[in-house]
């Protein structure tokens, strides 16, 4: 009897174990909605990783557009300055006829290096007796003259120029504002 009596038992166990491996075995539509949840979720990320790429060689692309299109700035903000220096020496005046000479090649020479720089997207910025615009201009000083309006460039101390759509140098100004006084009398 006691024999009988444990072969039941274990059998009873063994019932016991093969439903608490069904139970926790997952039914197979169980399977595959978390097949398909995984499918979703890796779908996802890869249309994620493959909008990332697609941008990433967006951005590349429009990087390499602007060093091509902007590549010179450095070398013709350089430029520039020399221009400037240039400029005051060739506006010297002068009456020896050798000087006058050599200032007047030295005007050609000029005129062609503007002219190189102009070809190359370089202009210069006027400013002079225009409405003060900080995007253009940095104001050094402010003057006072009652013939302009306030805010009103009336020197120029530096030239500013533009690099295609850019600000290559801003130019420096001395900005008009009238004091109290002209303001009550006008």
């Amino acid at each position: 009897m006691n024999n009988r009596y444990r072969e039941e038992e274990q059998e009873k166990m063994i019932d016991e174990q093969s439903e608490a491996v069904i139970q926790e075995t997952p039914t197979i539509n169980e399977e595959l909605a978390q097949a398909q949840e995984q499918i979703k979720k890796l779908n996802d990320l890869y249309l994620r990783s493959l909008a990332d790429a697609e941008n990433f060689k967006k951005r590349i692309n429009e990087e390499r557009i602007r060093e091509r299109k902007y590549g010179s700035q450095a070398l013709l903000e350089k430029l520039v300055e020399a221009l400037d220096v240039f400029d005051r020496v060739v506006s010297i005046k002068t009456d020896d006829e050798k000087l006058k000479s050599f200032l007047q090649g030295f005007e050609m020479i000029n005129q062609q290096l503007k002219q190189i720089v102009s070809d190359e997207g370089v202009k210069k910025l006027e400013s002079l007796y225009k409405p003060f615009d900080p995007a253009f201009q940095h104001a050094v000083e402010v003057g006072s003259n009652p013939n302009y309006d306030d805010n009103i460039v009336i020197s120029e101390i530096q030239s500013g120029y533009m690099f295609k759509d850019r600000v290559l140098r801003p130019a420096l100004v001395v900005v008009n504002k009238k004091n109290q006084e002209e303001k009550k009398n006008e």
